[in-house]
């Protein structure tokens, strides 16, 4: 990586820092027992610049995806990394040095860069239809070899998704599908989404379009066993304004946040529009139909974390923190308006389940989040020092508190064995150790996280700050 860091220093230091080796561990040291039963990889990917950003305010969303997998087997832990090696770090590779500004913003691209492929494939990683795929909402998903981590490329399954993806698609287990949107797929700042569904051989056997209240980055969406639920909120792209200089992002605090609620099947003509006041979710923990209403768990926050207003102010910190807040939407009932209850005091973030309860009533949910609760007023974070479970059947909640310092990663769910109870199994989750500058994987028990961990896989070096992981089960697993 070249030297001279633009002004945001922030994003290339202590662990957001990237690392520039790509390893092959063959046995990881280990403390404590992994469990006999747990057989298979975690993945998780993360921005990890190859080169020195252009931009003087380059955004840590927008670097280079590094895919980082840990495989289980015989109660040994290896350890691979790669970069997905995207058309964009294929062409900055060549260059040796940054072509594309942040979020590929034509205002600070470099001439050769124009309508060239800018997907990082950095936000997520998942497991469908025995293919892995990393996934960039602004792309097409990116292929890797599940292995070897080999890069694939992109893939326009038969020339069905054609230009962007959303980074969070939700498997129906029951059907073996996976449903799947897109916002602006006509090209930035643009009002039109789409809407899909693939069936477990990767075959696009939907793809709808229909227009949304405003321009907006919409990066998770809700899925139930009858419904699929869009939220647009007032975080809005403009190519017109980033071309000014301003905000390609930016959150507008005089716009409503608006839910279209769409009944699986039916055509999205019928989409039904629920708004409230302006509010933000990054993601969702869950949804599922009770009756003749919709309720869905979300990470809900006043503004957008990390993103300036329309003028590129900062925001205010404590406003970006999110919390556990339940929304609940009549669709027997006329009201446009829906209603939200918070469930959680924590401020929290990267929301999981046990994901055989995807579009049903879930009784747990797992997070990561701060230890205390935190007043309005205390300064944002989302270096989050604590993993959580909530039973909300009894509003416990179970933490696990990692020694001061250390910072968690989204806790990933891994079931005991296939018809295990809900949430019967295991939490994964890559661990920041800050004194050793280094991390480490955790192994804990889902459902007795104060306990601590049951095995800790220890890596000599660093895995930088990344967003999301998933499992693949061993086929014997």
């Amino acid at each position: 990586m070249t030297s001279n860091p633009p002004a945001t220093a922030h994003f290339f230091t202590g662990n957001f820092a990237p690392i520039a080796t790509e390893h092959d561990l063959d046995t990881l040291e280990l403390i404590g027992q992994i469990p006999a039963a747990l057989s298979g990889a975690l993945y998780r990917v993360g921005p990890n610049p190859q080169h020195t950003p252009r931009d003087d305010h380059y955004h840590w969303f927008s670097g280079d995806g590094m895919v980082h997998a840990f495989f289980i087997d015989g109660g040994s832990v290896r350890y691979r990394n790669r970069w997905a090696r995207t058309p964009k770090w294929q062409l900055e590779h060549q260059a040796g040095r940054a072509l594309f500004g942040s979020f590929g913003n034509p205002a600070t691209s470099d001439p050769s860069a124009l309508g060239r492929n800018s997907g990082t494939a950095n936000t997520h990683i998942v497991w469908h239809g025995e293919r892995l795929f990393a996934l960039e909402e602004s792309h097409q998903p990116f292929e890797l070899d599940a292995f070897t981590l080999e890069s694939r490329g992109h893939q326009d399954f038969d020339g069905r998704i054609a230009a962007r993806c959303t980074a969070h698609p939700k498997a129906d287990a029951a059907t073996g599908e996976l449903h799947f949107f897109a916002y602006s797929p006509d090209g930035p700042g643009t009002r039109a989404m789409q809407y899909g569904v693939m069936d477990a051989q990767c075959r696009v056997t939907r793809l709808d379009s229909f227009d949304a209240p405003y321009a907006s980055m919409v990066h998770d969406f809700m899925l139930t066993s009858r419904h699929v639920l869009f939220p647009v909120m007032p975080l809005t792209m403009s190519v017109d304004r980033a071309m000014r200089g301003k905000p390609l992002l930016a959150w507008e605090d005089g716009l409503r946040t608006h839910v279209g609620v769409l009944r699986r099947g039916a055509p999205a003509s019928a989409m039904r529009w629920f708004q409230t006041e302006a509010c933000h979710v990054f993601h969702v923990m869950n949804a599922w139909d009770d009756g003749d209403t919709v309720v869905a768990y979300v990470m809900q926050a006043d503004q957008a974390p990390g993103l300036p207003d329309a003028e590129g102010r900062p925001g205010d910190p404590e406003a970006m923190a999110a919390r556990l807040w339940r929304w609940t939407f009549d669709l027997a009932g006329d009201a446009p308006n829906f209603a939200r209850v918070q469930l959680d005091d924590l401020v929290a973030e990267f929301p999981r389940i046990d994901e055989r309860c995807t579009g049903l009533r879930n009784r747990y949910g797992f997070y990561a989040c701060h230890a205390t609760p935190r007043a309005r007023g205390d300064a944002e974070s989302t270096l989050y020092d604590s993993l959580a479970c909530f039973d909300f059947t009894t509003g416990r909640r179970r933490v696990y508190t990692l020694p001061a310092g250390d910072v968690a990663s989204e806790p990933v769910f891994v079931p005991r064995s296939a018809d295990a109870p809900e949430a019967d199994g295991w939490l994964l989750s890559v661990v920041w150790r800050a004194a050793e500058q280094r991390s480490d994987l955790l192994v804990l028990d889902a459902q007795r996280l104060d306990a601590g961990p049951l095995a800790i896989a220890r890596l000599p070096h660093r895995v930088p700050f990344g967003f999301h992981g998933s499992w693949r089960a061993n086929d014997r697993g």
